[in-house]
């Protein structure tokens, strides 16, 4: 089962409910993180350069919101370096491409050459 999500009537996003929770949770860490920092919403959201509006719904792990806006947010608060995390351990990836790779063979030596 898939959620659609139509936020303000601009843009549908269509979600496993897995993945919006995904989503819902790294708006929260992301919004932990601004109040570890005791960090106003409004002044994360002028040096995101983005509005309050935006930043609530990113904190609410919007999937409307482009991934360039969450880290444009992500860079207010110094934590740019953790997009660097997505994706990094991709260990079923690298096992089927561990699975796909061509085994050389060489044409045998010719022992007839004297």
């Amino acid at each position: 089962m898939s959620i659609i999500i139509n936020i303000m009537g601009r843009k549908s996003v269509t979600l496993l409910p897995h993945t919006q929770h995904i989503l819902e949770q790294l708006g929260e860490q992301i919004q932990l993180a601004r109040l570890r920092r005791k960090l106003p919403a409004e002044l994360v959201a002028e040096r995101a350069g983005i509005s309050r509006a935006t930043l609530w719904a990113v904190e609410k792990g919007s999937p409307s919101v482009a991934i360039g806006t969450y880290a444009s947010v992500l860079l207010a608060l110094n934590l740019e370096k953790d997009l660097l995390l997505v994706a990094k351990d991709d260990e079923l990836g690298r096992k089927l491409q561990d699975l796909q790779l061509p085994v050389r063979k060489r044409a045998p030596k010719n022992k007839d050459n004297t």
